[in-house]
């Protein structure tokens, strides 16, 4: 059977089932991101024919309480801190955890510095939960500087994580972790300027990709309302893992100095969903993304990405499964505020297509990119996308694209792919490319231009349309492949929390609703 080589071991590791080709079509089949996703109940699935309904669950970040759990019940609960029965987190067995299991690690003012892998199978209705329980709107801090692993465990790939799911030994090694939430947690300090000791009481010094969470092999893996922040990449999804969910994390101040190889998230699963997220920048002298993402079945909604090389960064898998499949092709992109500070990085806010030169495994699909908010403070050009090749389009509506600097100073496009502009707001004067020459196009179906879009208040980032804004009741419809899975149904409330969009006779354009 053919294997993977993990890191740097000698010995080859059996090829999972995310890996069975038979299994993986129908397996992102079923993962359709819709607005019907019921975040309470431990079930990442999702169900186009509920699409439609108004019986969304409201996600909002709760920072006081427990309500993700507060109607489960488990058959196994640890609890962790002071006077708890655990002291620390080493404590739990987590090589044995069983399905229905909450581990609860209460907040204490000093960090907890210790690491661990989850390797458990649970089910929908038997999940694993890791739960930070908060003190004052604090989380509990699970910090790698320093960090001890439990001497139980044993899981390769040590360096690369402060929590990392799937590919132990233990309980054994072709265990698929499943239904795993992580939640309410600050994880951080995983990168080569902190040590920590590995599970044989070795000194061991973390990898510049090294990741406040490591998801290297699970499905239907969650991480919400958690600080990602002070290492080398704030969260990573290996090709092994599917049906993972990133749901009001705040992810900044991660990256490599002088490096553009890591990022504030660094993701290729099958079927990936981000929302209601606050991504931030990168740690100062870091030249990394602020999103990348290698995934099949990409939904990015309703999250406040600033500031990054580049705040998207869409490119091709490395696996022929991922690129045969047909949600690869098509990339959901909407509700969201992309924001592009002056000197940032790349002057082009999201990329899509590939990266690594071998065209053929390139996404060469549609990027369906609509009510989303776009602000650029840049004094000079600013790009709003590059598509690497001509056999990548845009579907661009009912965005507001605004350039502070002018519309001149904005260009659609970076000369290749074909780009179709219809119900959006855009400054004046905008241009297709700054780039010398075009293989592309740039189609112009109709859209609102002027200086200001009338923003509630610009120098403060209040972005919603003041009651004059010509982008109130100026939407048009949705591309026909967006309905009824990825209607636009909320909107990002700053920060880490969302709220019911507003209904109108007719949407406003934007990532915002005016009342």
């Amino acid at each position: 059977m053919k294997g993977i080589m993990f890191g740097n071991m000698n010995h080859w590791k059996p090829t999972l089932k995310l890996l069975a080709i038979g299994m993986l079509v129908p397996l992102i089949g079923a993962c359709s991101h819709d607005d019907s996703v019921d975040t309470d109940s431990g079930s990442d699935s999702y169900s186009d024919a509920d699409a439609d309904s108004d019986t969304d669950t409201d996600t909002d970040a709760d920072t006081d309480s427990e309500t993700d759990t507060d109607d489960e019940v488990f058959d196994h609960i640890y609890d962790v801190g002071p006077g708890q029965a655990y002291e620390d987190p080493s404590e739990v067995p987590w090589e044995s955890l069983e399905p229905s299991t909450l581990v609860r690690i209460h907040h204490r003012p000093q960090p907890y510095a210790h690491k661990w892998v989850i390797n458990t199978a649970g089910t929908a209705d038997k999940p694993l939960v890791v739960l930070g329980v908060l003190s004052d709107g604090e989380r509990p801090v699970i910090t790698g500087e320093n960090a001890v692993t439990r001497e139980a465990l044993n899981y390769w790939n040590e360096v690369r994580s402060v929590i990392k799911i799937g590919g132990s030994n233990l309980p054994t090694d072709d265990v698929v972790p499943a239904y795993v939430r992580v939640e309410n947690l600050d994880i951080r300090s995983a990168r080569p300027a902190y040590q920590f000791t590995d599970h044989n009481g070795e000194t061991q010094t973390y990898a510049s990709n090294a990741a406040a969470i490591h998801i290297e092999i699970g499905e239907h893996i969650t991480v919400r309302n958690c600080l990602l922040h002070d290492s080398g990449n704030g969260l990573f999804s290996g090709h092994q893992s599917s049906h993972v969910v990133i749901e009001a994390n705040h992810v900044y101040d991660n990256g490599i100095d002088d490096s553009i190889y890591e990022h504030n998230s660094y993701t290729e699963s099958f079927g990936i969903l981000f929302q209601y997220n606050h991504y931030g920048p990168l740690r100062t002298g870091c030249l990394g993304n602020n999103l990348k993402d290698r995934s099949a079945g990409t939904v990015i909604r309703y999250n406040w990405i600033a500031s990054g090389n580049r705040q998207l960064d869409l490119v091709e898998s490395d696996y022929e499964a991922f690129v045969s499949d047909p949600s690869y092709a098509q990339t959901f992109v909407y509700g969201n505020i992309l924001v592009e500070p002056d000197g940032a990085g790349n002057s082009q806010i999201i990329h899509y297509g590939g990266d690594g030169g071998d065209e053929v495994m390139y996404r060469k699909g549609v990027l369906y990119l609509y009510n989303n908010t776009v602000v650029s403070t840049r004094s000079g050009n600013t790009t709003l996308m590059r598509l690497s090749t001509d056999q990548e389009s845009a579907d661009v509506r009912n965005n507001i694209l605004f350039s502070q600097s002018g519309g001149s100073r904005l260009a659609i496009c970076s000369g290749s792919g074909t780009t179709d502009l219809q119900n959006n707001w855009i400054s004046q004067g905008w241009v297709d490319t700054h780039e010398g020459s075009m293989s592309g196009e740039v189609n112009d179906l109709g859209n609102e231009e002027g200086e200001d879009p009338g923003f509630e208040d610009l120098n403060a980032q209040q972005f919603k349309p003041n009651s004059g804004s010509a982008c109130i009741d100026q939407g048009g419809d949705l591309a026909s492949q967006t309905l009824p899975g990825h209607n636009v149904k909320r909107q990002y409330i700053p920060h880490q929390k969302s709220a019911p969009r507003p209904k109108d006779q007719k949407i406003d354009i934007g990532a915002f609703e005016r009342d």
